[in-house]
């Protein structure tokens, strides 16, 4: 265990104090990696839930990509049913062997990892971390819950009762997302009951667009995520949007890098089967999905900033993201999720009657 600084500690504290409220014995599991970063939060958290009288252990895996597995000790740790999960991965926590190839069920709707079953069953809480860095927990934890809170029911509220938003920006974007029948999530820092769940740092509205119904040309411009490092973007990305699928992608060698990472999230799917990792049934829609706009994102956390890590980039304040790949609702399966970070966009929502609400303007949030 790595000594911790005081300000970790603090950070680490509101964390389990605040965002998490761990309970006198309940089970805490912590899953990381061997790096430094990694190590020193998870020592931080596991102090803190000592402190709080809960009982935690941490496990640590190496480093997990996008397509890469978990380990079965992972895995089985996952199964045991801790209250609360905490996973703070360089990159990620592995994807799920056993429930690809046999999916859980909740409400109609297939599950293929057990760490989401158990959030989507209502049985744990949980917070992930890929990729934070000890100063970015350190700056964006301890921050104020209470307006973030204000301004995720604000933006929730909104986007519960449009029926889409388009989406323009100076640079050339203008997409439209259908969002009739979705409902938005909230990462707004409070995961204290059973069934809740999100980034840390939060600070984000996030909302699933309805199946095939968003078109329109993306232009992405802060940075996006890949199956390998984030892109910080130097030249914008244009991905063309038709009937809920990108059509293309151009702009240069960005776009270019950002185009093979989402092909590989397609044509990996063929080798997942052949191993028998997937069903076979299942591999059409992985591959179509590969494709799918999965997300729609707002930021908002004030301490953050775009620094080339996607997990804080995509909650600064006057941003929105965009995720290709798997979405939150679970009728969207894919082996990846990359999102893509917009600056200053104007966002307009499209309330019943065709009413317009002005959400966000060139990037200040206006309810």
């Amino acid at each position: 265990m790595y000594l911790v600084d005081q300000k970790l500690a603090k950070a680490a504290k509101v964390a389990m104090s605040t965002v998490i409220r761990a309970k006198k014995g309940e089970k805490v599991l912590i899953f990381t990696n061997m790096h430094a970063d990694g190590q020193a939060i998870s020592s931080a958290l596991f102090a803190a839930a000592q402190e709080a009288g809960a009982a935690p252990v941490v496990v640590t895996q190496p480093v997990k990509g996008s397509l890469d597995f978990a380990e079965y000790s992972v895995l089985a740790a996952i199964r045991s049913g801790p209250e609360v999960i905490i996973s703070i991965s360089k990159q990620k926590l592995g994807k799920d062997l056993w429930a690809l190839k046999k999916p859980y069920l909740v409400k109609g709707k297939r599950i293929d990892s057990a760490f989401q079953y158990l959030i989507a069953a209502g049985k744990a809480r949980s917070f992930w971390s890929p990729s934070v860095t000890v100063d970015m927990f350190c700056r964006t934890v301890p921050v104020d819950y209470n307006l973030m809170k204000r301004d995720c029911r604000a933006v929730a509220k909104v986007l519960d009762r449009a029926e889409g938003v388009r989406i323009t920006t100076g640079k050339g974007m203008d997409l439209f997302i259908g969002l009739k029948g979705r409902k938005a999530k909230s990462d707004d820092g409070d995961f204290s009951k059973a069934g809740k769940g999100g980034n840390l740092p939060a600070g984000e509205v996030f909302i699933s667009p309805a199946l095939g119904k968003s078109k329109g040309t993306i232009v992405f411009d802060g940075s996006i995520s890949t199956d390998g490092d984030a892109i910080v973007i130097k030249r914008p990305i244009v991905a063309e949007v038709r009937n809920g699928f990108v059509t293309a992608i151009t702009g240069g060698p960005d776009a270019e890098k950002f185009a093979a990472a989402v092909q590989r999230g397609a044509d990996r799917v063929a080798s997942f089967v052949k191993e028998g990792k997937l069903q076979a049934k299942d591999s059409g829609a992985y591959v179509k999905n590969a494709f799918n706009l999965g997300e729609l994102g707002i930021g908002l956390n004030r301490a953050a900033r775009i620094i080339g890590n996607v997990l804080e980039d995509e909650k600064v304040f006057r941003t929105c993201h965009i995720a290709i790949g798997s979405n939150y609702d679970n009728d969207a399966p894919a082996l990846i999720h990359f999102d893509g970070i917009i600056k200053e966009p104007t966002i307009v929502a499209i309330l019943p009657g065709k009413k317009e609400k002005v959400l966000i303007d060139r990037g200040d949030l206006k309810v």
